[in-house]
């Protein structure tokens, strides 16, 4: 329900179409010490949008965390890394990097009232349209 996240995720997926697969793809999220998924569902849901954006499922790209002696990043690869600690409520940042130069697009949650404030605006937007299915898509008039 965050404008903001629903804002990136476009953002995201029509960096990884122009970019091209030139830039390697990594998403950071963090979140609180006691979330107990990983990587989160925001952080999904960007790999699925950079997935989309490349013409690709996010299944067959997806690195979910490396560890010793991985060898060299595979072409392609949507990378993920989560990090957990202390009450931080979520912070995403979608990283594009290719030789000299790198683009990173974030969001930081400080508080989950950002939750609330877009069911309220999805609430007011969607008691103007015809009887359908929506997402925050819609309501930001992305489609």
């Amino acid at each position: 329900m965050s404008l903001a996240v629903t804002l990136l995720t476009d953002l995201v997926e029509s960096a990884a179409r122009r970019l091209g697969p030139d830039y390697d793809i990594e998403i950071v999220e963090m979140h609180h010490r006691h979330k107990i998924d990983a990587p989160s569902g925001t952080a999904l849901a960007l790999g699925h949008a950079a997935a989309a954006g490349r013409g690709v499922a996010l299944d067959e790209v997806a690195q979910r965390g490396r560890d010793g002696e991985t060898g060299p990043r595979r072409g392609g690869d949507i990378g993920f890394a989560s990090l957990r600690g202390g009450d931080v409520v979520g912070e995403h940042t979608v990283i594009f990097a290719a030789a000299g130069e790198r683009l990173e697009l974030a969001h930081k949650a400080t508080s989950r009232q950002i939750f609330a404030r877009g069911a309220v605006r999805a609430a007011l937007w969607a008691v103007r349209q015809p009887p359908g299915l929506y997402d925050m898509r819609d309501v930001l008039g992305l489609r």
